[in-house]
């Protein structure tokens, strides 16, 4: 086995980033469908909206990335903080 370091790894080549992508939007167009069709057991009333747990995760993340946001501003040390 070589310890060759300079050969591209899988995801270093943009087609096949480009194929992981398509793969993934696939599985989750599948997965919206799929809501539609499998019957669940929901305790509100707002789980009946159609992609509700998609639609419910994608705003959790933008919240998260958000609050992050704004926590960086305060959290943030400077460039030579460990240097001084």
């Amino acid at each position: 086995m070589s310890d060759n370091h300079d050969s591209d790894g899988w995801f270093d080549k943009p087609e096949n980033v480009k194929k992981m992508l398509k793969v993934f939007y696939v599985i989750c167009g599948l997965l919206v469908l799929v809501d539609f069709i499998v019957h669940r057991h929901i305790y509100h009333d707002w789980e009946n909206i159609p992609a509700f747990y998609a639609i419910y995760g994608f705003i959790g993340c933008v919240v998260l990335v958000l609050i992050a946001t704004e926590m960086r501003k305060f959290l943030m040390r400077g460039e030579d903080y460990y240097d001084e």
